[in-house]
């Protein structure tokens, strides 16, 4: 059971990041007037991708995270992963905010602005996910960035005796 709901979890947060990242795109599209920036088409795709795919998938990772905290909660990464939780949640409404304006035509960003918070949600997805691979339990446990370079060596033990033979 907790394998799927892990699976779940996982498949509906993929969904709302990849709402999370095209969304900006639409928004640089309905600023610059393109092709796609038509309201007969912009209205009902954003429409759609925000309400019926992004909240829906957004919802459903919460609760299915909720669910996995009670099931085994631990660590300090689980604390920091729920900090970045809320910054993406935080990120998605206002991005529902933008949508709102730029569907009454009061647009107040440039297309440099939606390009630039296009990135946010692969930083917050990284950090998600590092948090997530590393789950350190005191935030001292957090592993350090590497001081020095790494030999190939290092990583493959044996290679170097490979390396000497003809």
């Amino acid at each position: 059971m907790y394998f799927w709901l892990k699976v779940l979890h996982i498949l509906a947060m993929t969904v709302w990041f990849t709402g999370l990242f095209f969304l900006p795109r639409l928004f640089v599209a309905r600023h610059r007037r393109e092709i796609d920036s038509d309201p007969a088409y912009w209205n009902p795709v954003t429409n759609t991708l925000f309400f019926r795919i992004m909240t829906p998938a957004a919802l459903l990772t919460i609760t299915f995270g909720g669910i996995l905290i009670a099931w085994n909660p631990s660590g300090a990464w689980l604390v920091l992963k729920l900090v970045v939780v809320a910054a993406a949640v935080l990120l998605h409404l206002y991005m529902g905010l933008l949508l709102y304006e730029l569907g009454h035509d009061r647009c107040r960003h440039g297309p440099t602005f939606f390009r630039v918070i296009g990135w946010v949600p692969l930083v917050l997805l990284l950090l998600i996910a590092g948090l997530t691979g590393a789950k350190p339990q005191t935030l001292g446990d957090l592993p350090a960035p590497p001081s020095r370079s790494v030999d190939v060596e290092d990583v493959v033990p044996g290679l170097e005796d490979d390396a000497a033979r003809p």
